[in-house]
């Protein structure tokens, strides 16, 4: 199932996020354009093709993501004590490289938009969707 989501002018990211918990971001999430990213409960993650995202181009060395640590934002921060939340900081640990990635959709069904700016949201094949 493609979803196409436009966000824009900070108030429909504030509209169309949705917030999940550790236990829903657990597991594989895939997006048509091939990329993937794994998200673990001990706050890391491995990913394939995140290269490919228009947002790596903002990392030093973007071939080189392919791991980290994760945490939500609480209020200003990330924080990885945080249980829930609607924006995820994603550390890539071989570059050092911080990706933010935003939640939308609804809490039975979220997307997630690795992004440099929510306005600017994600094209209609670069939303990741969990892998039932």
């Amino acid at each position: 199932m493609a979803i196409a989501l436009t966000v824009s002018c900070g108030l429909a990211a504030a509209i169309y996020a949705t917030e999940i918990s550790a236990d829903q971001l657990a597991g594989r999430w895939t997006n048509e354009a091939g990329t993937s990213l794994t998200f673990h409960a001990d706050h890391t993650f491995t990913s394939e093709n995140f290269d490919k995202l228009p947002v790596a181009s903002d990392c030093t060395h973007p071939s080189d993501l392919s791991s980290g640590s994760w945490a939500f934002y609480s209020e200003t921060s990330a924080d990885e004590t945080a249980s829930r939340g609607t924006v995820l900081s994603l550390t890539f640990s071989a570059d050092d490289c911080r990706v933010d990635t935003y939640l939308f959709g609804d809490e039975d069904d979220p997307s997630m938009c690795p992004t440099a700016d929510p306005d600017e949201g994600c094209d209609s094949i670069g939303y990741l969707h969990r892998t039932k």
